[in-house]
């Protein structure tokens, strides 16, 4: 097997130095033959004259700059479509991920297993109700929303085979939810415990803005793992209960109407039953056009809503 090692990097000139040196440890005592890509998104500081200092001294390391920083599901990306390996391994560049962690990752992938992701157990042992709590509360509600149960989704570290990914288009921070996508398409995962070491350089890059795109692109990931074929359910499903509200207020304002004497300007019901209607039109409406769209997806470009593990006698 060949590993392809992905590095999404963003102003760690401090770092890399440290990360090569315990990555080529590591990967020179396996027996795979490996690749190291690293992605500069849009570094400021001196990490692009980092990065071409040691591509030119070890051609096992490939680098990508981008013009401009596009986050680290886009850097991920690139390094995915740029990967000839056979087995894909994200770690992060600010040394917070162990590359001697990496062979446990291989160890369990080989049970059979498609994903293995990473759990950092001891990360924010000392910050528990500030850090941990709301990490361990964030990862069970993406763990019951996604259907795949994991600790830590939020670890780059993650070891997947290439059949798995390759097909994959990330956008937002969706790459945090690599694990839950590949086990709809079937992927077997699992996670296994790594290391976690405290940042030495610089600061981090996360922050509260960050929290809710990932709120958000999990509404995407929902909606894509149950809705993705049929929008018109979800659509129409919201659709009907406002519609039907709207009916049962506009119903209840004639009835106090004929039999307790209130004129309809008189109670808020009517407003709200126009808003509930207008609402349920618009989203029934919304759920015809998203129905055409998906179809004009999958058939403009011969795509299929199933995927087919082997054939026999075919």
């Amino acid at each position: 097997m060949k590993l392809s090692i992905i590095i999404p990097v963003y102003n760690e000139e401090e770092s890399l130095p440290e990360l090569f040196g315990e990555l080529l440890t590591t990967l020179n005592t396996l027996s795979h033959e490996y690749e190291i890509i690293v992605v500069n998104d849009g570094s400021k500081d001196k990490t692009k004259i980092v990065l071409k200092e040691f591509a030119s001294a070890n051609h096992n390391i490939k680098v990508i700059n981008f013009r401009i920083n596009a986050g680290q599901t886009a850097a991920l990306q690139a390094g995915i479509e740029s990967a000839t390996g056979d087995i894909l391994i994200p770690i992060d560049a600010d040394l917070e991920n162990n590359p001697a962690d990496i062979p446990l990752l291989l160890k369990k992938l080989e049970e059979g297993y498609d994903v293995v992701s990473g759990w950092r157990e001891a990360r924010w042992k000392n910050n528990w109700f500030v850090r941990k709590f709301p990490s361990m509360m964030a990862n069970k509600l993406i763990s019951a929303i996604s259907g795949v149960p994991l600790h830590d989704y939020g670890c780059t570290l993650k070891c997947y085979r290439r059949e798995v990914v390759q097909e994959l288009n990330l956008y937002g921070e969706m790459h945090r939810f690599i694990p839950a996508y590949a086990s709809h398409l079937g992927a077997r995962v699992a996670e296994v415990k790594v290391s976690y070491r405290t940042r030495k350089y610089g600061s981090s890059k996360y922050g509260f803005s960050r929290t809710v795109r990932v709120l958000l692109d999990l509404l995407i990931l929902r909606f894509m793992q149950k809705y993705m074929d049929r929008p018109i359910h979800f659509f129409g499903s919201i659709g009907i209960f406002f519609f039907s509200l709207g009916l049962l207020a506009g119903f209840g304002a004639i009835f106090l109407r004929l039999y307790y004497g209130l004129y309809l300007i008189q109670t808020p019901l009517p407003t709200f039953a126009a808003l509930c209607l207008i609402v349920g039109v618009q989203l029934l409406t919304m759920g015809v056009l998203a129905e055409m769209i998906m179809r004009t997806y999958y058939e403009s470009q011969n795509k299929r809503s199933y995927i087919i593990a082997d054939k026999i006698n075919l």
